[in-house]
């Protein structure tokens, strides 16, 4: 049994921060000295056989040969709609499974909806959504939104203007079908400690690139490749993100491979910033997110977020 149970609620690690800042290695390592289990926050990393271009740095799960357990990582077939609230009910799913064997749970992820949604504790019913739409509006900007939401004839009072989540919302349950009437059952109950990682923009900026290099080498072009083998549209494919947005217009020569490689890097690098944004949107809410320097050492990571953890 772990030492960070109080009367009622779980204790809950956050690792958290933009893309390319070692979550997953500081994640897993912390999970093995803790007895803990890995929840991938993170919306891409759910499907099958899309590893490199998601970046699940699997050979990170495991410790001096020991296994970490995880959970939420290659969950669903590419070309399934896997969404916000299914990922409320396996996360409560995962929760529960961990907490039962007397292990702690370690969110690692960088979707900030999903993070969102387990820290603030949404509750959510279940529509039937246009994944192209729904992709398209994630790209908006705050001020974008807003626009379209004035022009849309459906904005009402109750609109928060300020929070992109209920914003989207609000322009995409008006075009959705009919909602079918399943909630999501509350969260458990939980004491999260959020312990994220950071770099300055220059020195994320240089892993950004080098990372996205190593993947190319590693596979992600042919990883790409393999699933439009599967059947997988390009269409569906581009809704997948960035890495397979550019790779699959790269794969239907629509773009050079030099031009590829450019686009793709400077919207990772716009992708990192809107990270950060809504981490930034956490803060104002009040949840306090410990910042530890992206540059230490493994271990001094480790020993900051333990003493983090046992405050």
């Amino acid at each position: 049994m772990n030492n960070w149970t109080k009367p009622g609620k779980f204790r809950l690690i956050v690792i958290l921060g933009p893309t390319a800042s070692g979550k997953t290695e500081l994640a897993a390592r912390l999970a093995h000295k803790i007895s803990g289990e890995i929840i991938s926050a993170d919306s891409r990393q759910v499907y099958r056989r899309m590893t490199i271009g998601t970046g699940k740095d699997l050979e990170d799960y495991t410790i001096d040969g020991t296994p970490v357990p995880f959970h939420l990582i290659d969950i669903a077939e590419p070309g399934y709609e896997y969404n916000v609230f299914e990922f409320l009910k396996d996360f409560r799913n995962a929760f529960n499974s961990i907490t039962g064997r007397g292990n702690t749970p370690v969110i690692c992820g960088g979707s900030g909806m999903y993070l969102d949604a387990i820290v603030n504790r949404y509750r959510m019913k279940k529509i039937k959504t246009n994944p192209y739409l729904m992709e398209a509006l994630q790209a908006k900007s705050d001020d974008e939104l807003r626009e379209i939401l004035k022009h849309s004839g459906t904005l009402h009072n109750t609109t928060d203007l300020t929070d992109r989540v209920r914003m989207i919302r609000a322009i995409l349950i008006p075009k959705e079908t009919k909602s079918e009437e399943i909630e999501t059952s509350p969260l458990p109950d939980f004491d999260p400690v959020l312990i994220g990682i950071n770099f300055n923009r220059d020195q994320l900026r240089k892993r950004i690139t080098e990372r996205l290099e190593k993947r190319i080498q590693n596979g992600m072009i042919k990883e790409v490749e393999q699933l439009l083998k599967e059947g997988l549209t390009p269409g569906q494919l581009k809704f997948y993100g960035l890495e397979y947005r550019y790779i699959t217009s790269y794969l239907e020569s629509e773009i050079s491979y030099d031009e590829m490689f450019r686009l793709l890097n400077i919207a990772i690098h716009q992708f990192s910033k809107r990270q950060m944004t809504w981490y930034r949107k956490m803060e104002r809410e009040g949840k306090q997110i410990h910042w530890i320097d992206g540059t230490l050492g493994i271990d001094e990571k480790i020993r900051l977020s333990m003493d983090l953890i046992n405050n």
